[in-house]
C-alpha cells in the first residue's frame, strides 16, 4: 500500500485513506470475486457517510483509490486458499519471516506427491552469490541493512 501511495496509484491526499484502506483489505470476503464487488462500494460509502464534502468534490480520486484497493488485494490476497491480508507479513529475505521457504519448504506437496523445487533459480536470477559484498546490493541500497547485520 505504501508503495502504491508513493506511486500515486492510491491518492495519498485523500483523508483517512490509509486507515479505511487497511480496514478494507483486511475485512473478510468469500471469494475473490466478492471482494471485486464489496471494496469498491466500501471506498465509496465510507467517504459518503463520513465525507460527504470529499466524496463529492474529489469522486474521481476516490474512485482511483476504490479501482486500485480492488487492484491490490487481488494481487495479494486469495481467499479460497485461505490467504487473508498480512496472512505473510514480510516474504523477502530468510531471516525474520520464511519468505519463500513458507510454501518451497519440500511439505506442500500435490496429489501425484511432487513437491515444490527449492531451486532459487526457477523463480530469481541469482545476481550475486559467493561474493562478500555484492555490488547489486549497494546498488538496490541493501547492502548497510546486511553490514549492521554482522
Amino acid at each position: 500500500m505504501h508503495r502504491a501511495m508513493s506511486a500515486g496509484a492510491l491518492p495519498a491526499t485523500l483523508p483517512f485513506l490509509r486507515k479505511k484502506s487497511v480496514e478494507i483489505l483486511k475485512a473478510e470476503y468469500k471469494t475473490g470475486e466478492e471482494a471485486a464487488a464489496r471494496i469498491p462500494e466500501a471506498v465509496r460509502s465510507f467517504y459518503r457517510t463520513s465525507l460527504a464534502g470529499v466524496a463529492r468534490t474529489r469522486s474521481a480520486e476516490v474512485e482511483k483509490a476504490a479501482a486500485e484497493l480492488v487492484s491490490l488485494y487481488s494481487r495479494n490476497v486469495f481467499p479460497e486458499l485461505k490467504v487473508t491480508w498480512g496472512t505473510y507479513p514480510n516474504n523477502l529475505g530468510h531471516t525474520d519471516f520464511p519468505g519463500c521457504f513458507r510454501c518451497h519448504d519440500e511439505a506442500h506437496m500435490s496429489a501425484d506427491q511432487k513437491t515444490i523445487t527449492q531451486d532459487c533459480a526457477a523463480c530469481h536470477d541469482v545476481l550475486a552469490a559467493d561474493e562478500p559484498a555484492p555490488e547489486i546490493l549497494k546498488t538496490l541500497g541493501l547492502m548497510d541493512g546486511m553490514e549492521s547485520r554482522k
